[in-house]
């Protein structure tokens, strides 16, 4: 019997005794008391899904059960004010984050830090990336006041730095590239100082809807490879290596002040040589930044991990990269396109947006 249903029972027992009902109430706010303090303390210590099965080094995946997970890969439940407040106020304006629809591990921490990466132009993309678990369908119409909501909530947060993404809206000739310019300006006007990055559809390889966005000159311009070329039409069937190559080398030529970036994920079959080769070919179209981590299947109807990279594997990658010319990677098993972002902006960044802003502060 669920628990609210015997305090019913028992204040109705009670009604006309005025001590016993009385009794009732304080012993239902301590045992509610108590639920919730266990219940928290809990969550942030046992995690079924995420305990690991070995601490063996050669750790590998069982397709069966994709949350199973090597000792290395841990993720806290998110929680705590911070958290709460963000999510609050993501639902009240109507908003949806890619942290959420993508099911990234670093929900917790980066909304416990009161940052997010806010998903425009719906839930629905009219792409079928089989890593990904944002669902697939016909999107409704874009909703031209989102980037009015979206730089509101940057408002509110209080953000000094944020990432901003998009679904594929390829039943669009443009792909949606309008709202990222929109959003751009309109953070600039009601957050001044902070700085902005935009994770980017290909556009199909589109220069116009491309250059309308740079027009706005965010900090970052963030597009990820995803995967080697050998396996784009396994992972990401309806995207080619060209048009990711072509968006991340015309940004650069368009104002080679913007920073752009890629991201690779590792364990969908690849060798370590078509990573460092696919790594080569970014450097050379100038890519700036670069994030490696590790493909999580978010269920059994993804594309199954072939493999586990080790923390040390990470860091390899990680030297490898800085060797051949990225002025910044993050490589590691938990490491997502918008971690740590705002670091990489204080760091690279030769954009005078937020510096103006710092400086007039003080």
């Amino acid at each position: 019997m669920k628990s609210g249903n015997t305090w019913r029972q028992l204040r109705s027992r009670y009604s006309k005794d005025a001590v016993g009902y009385c009794i009732i109430q304080v012993s239902q706010a301590v045992f509610e008391a108590n639920e919730r303090h266990w219940s928290h303390n809990l969550s942030q210590t046992i995690q079924p899904d995420l305990i690991p099965v070995t601490s063996s080094a050669d750790w590998q995946p069982d397709p069966k059960s994709p949350r199973r997970r090597p000792p290395w890969i841990r993720v806290r439940a998110p929680s705590g004010e911070t958290y709460e407040n963000v999510r609050r106020l993501m639902r009240g304006k109507t908003l949806h984050t890619v942290c959420e629809e993508a099911q990234c591990p670093n929900l917790g921490e980066c909304w416990g830090k009161g940052t997010a990466t806010f998903l425009m132009m719906g839930d629905t993309c009219t792409r079928s990336c089989g890593f990904c678990d944002i669902k697939t369908g016909r999107p409704n119409p874009l909703d031209w006041q989102e980037p009015n909501r979206i730089a509101e909530s940057v408002r509110a947060m209080g953000l000094q730095h944020v990432v901003i993404t998009s679904v594929n809206r390829d039943d669009r000739p443009d792909g949606g590239a309008p709202l990222f310019s929109m959003v751009i300006r309109r953070i600039r006007q009601l957050q001044p100082g902070c700085s902005i990055e935009v994770l980017i559809p290909d556009f199909k390889g589109s220069e116009l809807a491309l250059k309308i966005v740079m027009d706005a000159q965010p900090e970052i311009l963030n597009h990820n490879v995803e995967t080697v070329p050998r396996l784009f039409k396994r992972v990401q069937p309806q995207d080619r290596y060209e048009w990711a190559l072509s968006t991340l080398a015309n940004a650069k030529q368009m104002d080679p002040l913007v920073l752009t970036k890629s991201g690779i994920m590792l364990g969908l079959g690849e060798t370590l040589d078509e990573v460092l080769e696919t790594m080569e070919d970014l450097v050379d179209i100038g890519v700036d930044i670069l994030t490696l981590g590790q493909y999580l299947q978010p269920s059994q109807r993804h594309l199954p991990i072939e493999r586990y990279y080790t923390p040390a594997e990470f860091d390899h990658l990680r030297e490898q990269g800085l060797a051949m010319g990225f002025k910044w990677v993050e490589s590691g098993p938990l490491v997502r396109s918008s971690y740590r972002a705002a670091e990489q902006v204080r760091e690279l960044s030769r954009l005078d947006h937020f510096r103006l802003h710092e400086a007039r502060l003080g």
